[in-house]
């Protein structure tokens, strides 16, 4: 049952109308030769009633008698007339059941018991066509009222018989080519039905998850039911375009809104060092004669700028176009603890980093998406927890996933951010696409996201399969 049901349809169909139409072939034709079986039948008993009637009238008075050479007589001119067509065998039996006379004298001889000639013999009203070549009919004879002996008759049906397999034969033919005939027909028909179908089922395939719109001139509007499907198709298709064109824009318009509140944060970061760099050459200007002081402020000034040129790097590495192309690495790490650093303090929140992943596992995945993700979850992350509160990344490795954990200690995720993060269907009216980005790039790397909220704390983690480095 299960390869027919994976069948297409325009399979099945002719199958089930072939089926169809041997089970109406095999009941017409059990009643065409149940019919046939009837007159047959019929025709087989008529002959033998009129024949032994015939011979009734006929040998009455001769077996009576005892007359045998008449009764001899009698049969020959019976057997003449009817031209041994049909009958093989007449045996006339008297009053004690022995063998008076026969058409056939050395098969049964005149004083023999004439009842081994009587075995299977019916009636001849009770006459059936048993597919045996030959029938025996057995009837007594009669003469004024008055039983004075019997009759055997064999009768020939071979032309019967001969004539039911040629009836069986053009039936079996006829219904076999009609059967081929209607089945072509109705795979022709659902093809030319289901055409529509296979263009929209064609469509969808060959999308690669962008369907495009089916031409109108394709559209069969003789069938409103399937041009209704496509018309429904081609303004979906319009939909999920426009579906795709505003979740790019949103994308943006989040990457925008997350740079905005980096640089918000890294304004202050750079802000604070600038001032004690701006203090430090008054000091040296002012004392350029003192050396002791002058080289204490030049060391100032030096870690000043090495902090300004790890913020500015990180920021650079964070939006270069060209990382495309880089694994990940431990470097990746912290450039983004320097850059989700200034959000912490300006939160006042406590930062809990670990990672533990080998360069090795890095290395086995892209760096901009991982970075991406990382950055989106902390950020989301920080907007949770609120003032005074946790958050905490850890990063570690087994001999098949890479996993990053990002936790906070702030309220439960609603039903709509969870959606967000966690399904794929359309995105729920409000807020940003940041947790949905997150889906779509883990999604693309192969890998799986969890949500856990657990002693206060919410806990996602993402799992990703780690790769090759050519791969990555």
């Amino acid at each position: 049952m299960q390869p027919f049901r994976n069948m297409p349809v325009t399979l099945r169909v002719p199958l089930i109308t072939a089926a169809l139409m041997i089970v109406l072939g095999l009941v017409a034709s059990q009643s065409v030769l149940g019919a046939l079986d009837r007159v047959q039948d019929a025709r087989m008993s008529e002959t033998a009633r009129l024949h032994v009637e015939g011979l009734s009238v006929a040998l009455g008075p001769s077996v009576l008698r005892q007359d045998v050479w008449e009764v001899y007589d009698i049969l020959d001119r019976a057997r003449q007339a009817s031209d041994g067509q049909r009958l093989l065998l007449t045996v006339v039996a008297d009053e004690r059941g022995l063998v008076l006379a026969a058409t056939d004298p050395r098969r049964a001889p005149v004083g023999v018991d004439a009842a081994a000639f009587g075995d299977g013999a019916v009636a001849p009203e009770a006459v059936r066509m048993t597919g045996d070549p030959v029938l025996r009919v057995s009837a007594p004879l009669q003469y004024q009222g008055r039983t004075v002996g019997g009759i055997v008759t064999e009768l020939d049906v071979t032309d019967l018989l001969a004539e039911r397999r040629q009836m069986t034969l053009w039936l079996l033919l006829g219904n076999a080519m009609a059967t081929a005939l209607l089945a072509f027909g109705g795979w022709l028909a659902v093809a030319h039905i289901l055409r529509p179908v296979g263009a929209l089922a064609q469509a969808m395939d060959a999308s690669g998850g962008a369907p495009r719109p089916i031409p109108t001139a394709e559209i069969p509007h003789g069938d409103p039911g399937l041009a209704r499907l496509i018309e429904t198709y081609n303004q979906m298709t319009t939909a999920v375009e426009e579906r795709a064109e505003a979740e790019r824009r949103l994308a943006d318009r989040e990457r925008f809104v997350s740079l905005g509140r980096l640089s918000s944060a890294l304004a202050h970061e750079v802000n604070n060092p600038l001032g004690g760099l701006l203090n430090t050459a008054d000091t040296i200007r002012t004392y350029a004669d003192r050396p002791d002081v002058v080289r204490q402020s030049a060391e100032l000034m030096q870690r000043g700028l090495a902090h300004l040129r790890d913020v500015t790097r990180a920021m650079l590495d964070q939006n270069r176009l060209d990382r495309a192309g880089q694994v990940l690495r431990p470097e990746d790490f912290e450039d983004l603890r320097l850059l989700f650093e200034p959000e912490a303090h300006r939160r006042n929140l406590a930062l809990a980093w670990e990672v533990q992943a080998g360069a090795a596992a890095l290395a086995s995945q892209p760096a901009a998406p991982v970075r991406q993700v990382a950055l989106n979850l902390l950020l989301n992350a920080a907007a949770a927890a609120g003032p005074n509160g946790q958050v905490g990344l850890r990063v570690s490795n087994d001999m098949e996933r890479l996993c990053i954990l990002v936790s906070n200690t702030g309220s439960a995720m609603s039903e709509a951010d969870l959606r967000r993060l966690l399904a794929s269907g359309p995105l729920p009216p409000g807020g940003g696409v940041g947790l949905r980005l997150v889906h779509d790039i883990v999604s693309e790397l192969g890998g799986t996201l969890h949500h856990d909220r657990a002693d206060g704390r919410t806990m996602i983690r993402v799992a990703l399969p780690m790769m090759g480095v050519g791969h990555a």
